[in-house]
This record gives structure tokens, C-alpha cells and sequence, in this order.
């Protein structure tokens, strides 16, 4: 069930930039530094496919990696504390829910959110968003390997909590980049969701 071959495609700054709408898309979104390309190189077993960095916000156009000629992982830039003006911040913004809400191709997105601290107000918002417009999605908890059984989890018991007090239901992943976890979980929901043939 491995990802067999993954390659970049293009960087696209806007909706119109996307590649044509010809394969089912899974996206990932959350805060900058969440991990978001660290889990999409351990989805597809490349150390570099896509790139990480230390710096939030490094991601500031929507990465598109094409999986078997099956279907796209695109890589959203992060929301939160990138440094970057606001005037840059505001398009990514303006891009992104253009991208969320027109892209007919996009069968699932992955919200993920660090383990080691509780969901924001903008991860709640949104959920909200996404359960509101009735979008698949699923919560992936990311860098588990920083913290003890115990506080695990608290983490994903208080994203359970906040999702069942928005009456919202959305599986809940937990994985480590580092160390492989919750990686073939996350790869079996990836596949339910594109219809992988």
C-alpha cells in the first residue's frame, strides 16, 4: 500500500495557477511549523520531496506533488505566526479560501495540529469552517514522539472534546514523522477518501 512514486509538480501562487482539475487532491493545512512538509515526506518515504525549514512560513505558494499518477498532495502555506508582512499574509489568506471553496478535485483535507499544544483559536475556527461547508476532513496530531503516553493522550482527548462540542465528527490521527507513527493510518484514509484504484 506504500505511496510508490511522488514528484513536485509546480508552485501555484493562486487558484488559476493549479494544475487542471484531472486528479482527486488531498490537502494539508494547519499553522506554519506544524510539520506539514516533515509528514508529507513520511507519507511518500522521500527525506526531501518537500521542503523543510526551521523559518514559519516557509511554504507561501501551494505546493503540488503528484503520488503514483494517482492523484496530488498539495501543501497549503500555514496560517498564524509566519513572518511575513500582512499585506502577504491577507493574499495567502484570500488564495487559500479561494482554493477550499472552488476546487472541485478536493476530496479530503488533513488539518493538522502540534500534539504538544491545544488547538487554537484559528484551528477551531476552522473546524468550524470546514464542518459548516460540509468538507471531508480529518484532524492529524503531528510530532506525538515529543511527548509522554499520558500527555498524548490529553492532546487528542481535547481535540475530541472540541470537535464534540461543535457537533462536529472527524477522525482523529495521531502521528511522528520521526518515528513512522500513525503514517499507514493516515495513508489508508488518504486512499478512502480518493477512491485509489
Amino acid at each position: 500500500m506504500a505511496f510508490n512514486t511522488s514528484t513536485f509538480v509546480t508552485s501555484a501562487p493562486s487558484l488559476a495557477d493549479c494544475p487542471p482539475e484531472d486528479l482527486p487532491e488531498v490537502c494539508f493545512a494547519g499553522r506554519s511549523n506544524v510539520g506539514k512538509s516533515s509528514l508529507i515526506n513520511s507519507l511518500v518515504n522521500r527525506k526531501r520531496l518537500a521542503r523543510t525549514s526551521n523559518t514559519p512560513g516557509k511554504t507561501q505558494q501551494m505546493n503540488y506533488y503528484n503520488i503514483d499518477q494517482k492523484f496530488y498532495i498539495v501543501d497549503l502555506p500555514g496560517f498564524g505566526f509566519a513572518k511575513v508582512p500582512e499585506k502577504e499574509r491577507k493574499r495567502w489568506g484570500k488564495d487559500i479560501k479561494q482554493y477550499l471553496y472552488q476546487r472541485k478535485t478536493l476530496n479530503l483535507i488533513l488539518h493538522l495540529v502540534d500534539a504538544r499544544h491545544d488547538p487554537t483559536r484559528l484551528d477551531e475556527d476552522f473546524f468550524y469552517w470546514m464542518a459548516s461547508n460540509r468538507k471531508p476532513f480529518s484532524v492529524v496530531l503531528t510530532k506525538s514522539d515529543k511527548l509522554s503516553g499520558n500527555k498524548l493522550a490529553a492532546s487528542k482527548q481535547t481535540v475530541k472534546k472540541i470537535l464534540e462540542k461543535m457537533n462536529i465528527e472527524a477522525p482523529i490521527i495521531v502521528t511522528s514523522s520521526d518515528s513512522g507513527r500513525g503514517i499507514k493510518d493516515l495513508q489508508s484514509l488518504i486512499l478512502e477518501f480518493i477512491n485509489y484504484k
